[in-house]
């Protein structure tokens, strides 16, 4: 059974900073202060939708290179497949994040949940911790519904 409290503490508690430009953009959503706070104190890139949009784009990027390291621990035909499913979620970012924000969402979502698919290839094959699954899951579920909150408006 994944349980989070499986998850090395540093690793959670990074995951979990990792998730504060998701929040923070969703706050700026919704938030008129926050949103004009933002805009005057640190630039229209880091208030919604562009930091959600822009640091998907970054963290889809980061995620094919962490996969990649799970890929080099492999051997053979799974290698050759995890290398090639490594650079996948850079390429998705590149390719079909553009055109209007809520379009660009849409691609962010659909590239954290292939993310996750890829993830529990390498987790189902021993080359990710033990942890990963459990750690990987509720990241994803909030990285997802912030990335919504732009589709929705």
């Amino acid at each position: 059974m994944l349980k989070v409290s499986d998850v090395p503490r540093s690793a959670l508690l990074l995951g979990l900073a990792g998730l504060l430009p998701f929040l923070w953009g969703v706050a700026t959503i919704h938030i008129d202060p926050l949103y004009a706070f933002g805009q005057r104190n640190l630039g229209g890139r880091y208030v919604a939708p562009f930091v959600l949009l822009n640091y998907g784009q970054l963290i889809l990027a980061f995620m094919s290179g962490v996969i990649w390291g799970f890929a080099a621990q492999a051997e053979g035909e799974v290698q050759a497949l995890g290398f090639g499913l490594s650079v996948i979620p850079a390429l998705w970012a590149f390719f079909f994040v553009g055109g209007g924000p809520v379009s660009a969402a849409i691609y962010l979502i659909a590239g954290f949940l292939g993310v996750l698919m890829i993830d529990w290839f390498f987790w189902r094959n021993g080359l990710a911790p033990a942890w990963w699954m459990a750690l990987r899951l509720p990241l994803t579920a909030v990285v997802c519904l912030c990335l919504a909150a732009v589709v929705i408006g």
